[in-house]
């Protein structure tokens, strides 16, 4: 049986069908739905946005116990670089336009794509790089628990055709 949102599809649409945001979330679930209402209300971060041809643009959205919560651009072409986020847990929602994550396994580089709505939630020491491959400007957020301190770089990844693998969050 399918739920409410798999039939309606894109989740920030629907936030009346969501439970609503923790006060003080300590949980994977409980930060990706605060993510998740931050995304929905639009008119909170959308005004805030600015594009940087130069580097990308970022803007911290909010604090709370325990964790922060930034708010990202990327103009065509912009990206990460490999990193991690130290001891940081987190939670990447796409608001806008579409993303590349890329990360190697098993000596595997795999690609994926992610478009509003999208999440990804990640453990402290997963190192990743979130590139704008596409034609369109995008925005995410970006939830980390503790609050981010430190963003190791690393080798870059070697571009191989890895297989893509399962979907992002939704």
């Amino acid at each position: 049986m399918n739920s409410d949102v798999q039939i309606a599809g894109d989740p920030l649409a629907l936030p009346h069908l969501m439970p609503p945001p923790a006060a003080h979330p300590a949980t994977v679930a409980e930060f990706a739905g605060l993510a998740r209402s931050i995304a929905a209300d639009r008119a909170a971060w959308s005004r805030l946005v600015r594009f940087d041809a130069g580097s990308r643009w970022y803007h911290r959205l909010r604090t709370g116990p325990g964790y922060e919560v930034w708010l990202l651009s990327w103009v065509p072409g912009q990206g990460s670089g490999l990193h991690d986020h130290g001891r940081s847990s987190g939670v990447l929602t796409v608001l806008h336009g579409t993303l590349t994550e890329l990360h190697e396994t098993s000596g595997t580089t795999v690609r994926r794509r992610l478009r509003a709505g999208d999440q990804r939630v990640f453990a402290p020491g997963y190192a990743h790089e979130v590139v704008n491959e596409s034609l369109e400007p995008a925005v995410s957020l970006h939830v980390y628990s503790p609050g981010l301190t430190e963003m190791p770089q690393h080798r870059p990844l070697r571009v191989t055709e890895g297989r893509p693998s399962a979907a992002p969050v939704r």
